[in-house]
């Protein structure tokens, strides 16, 4: 699990440094780096675990990550996932490892 959260961890912060690349240069990269993607999610799912990525929903108490942020903001208001720092890994009799996350105000 350790090494898939490093793997997911190196995932993203690849992704931002081929965003100040050259389109034409970054398209090798990019496909390279979906394949090391797949080959953790294959190798977790040999184990039965799966990575959740919650980025872009409502947060809740419930949910299975701890908001780093969270002090930021009043008790009543609502809050939207806006990052993941670490996935939630789930297994096939739940959780097995809480995720970590910043939350920002939802406007409007």
């Amino acid at each position: 699990m350790d090494l898939a959260v490093e793997g997911w961890r190196f995932s993203r912060l690849f992704l931002k440094a081929l965003s100040k690349m050259d389109a034409g240069v970054s398209g090798r990269y990019v496909n390279q780096l979906r394949y090391f993607q797949k080959r953790i999610e294959e190798s977790l799912e040999r184990s039965g675990l799966r990575l959740v990525n919650v980025e872009g929903q409502i947060f809740d108490p419930g949910v299975a990550a701890a908001a780093l942020n969270i002090g930021d903001y009043e008790a009543g208001d609502k809050l939207v996932i806006d990052q993941m720092v670490e996935p939630i890994i789930m297994g096939e009799d739940g959780l097995k490892r809480q995720g970590t996350v910043t939350v920002s105000k939802v406007t409007g």
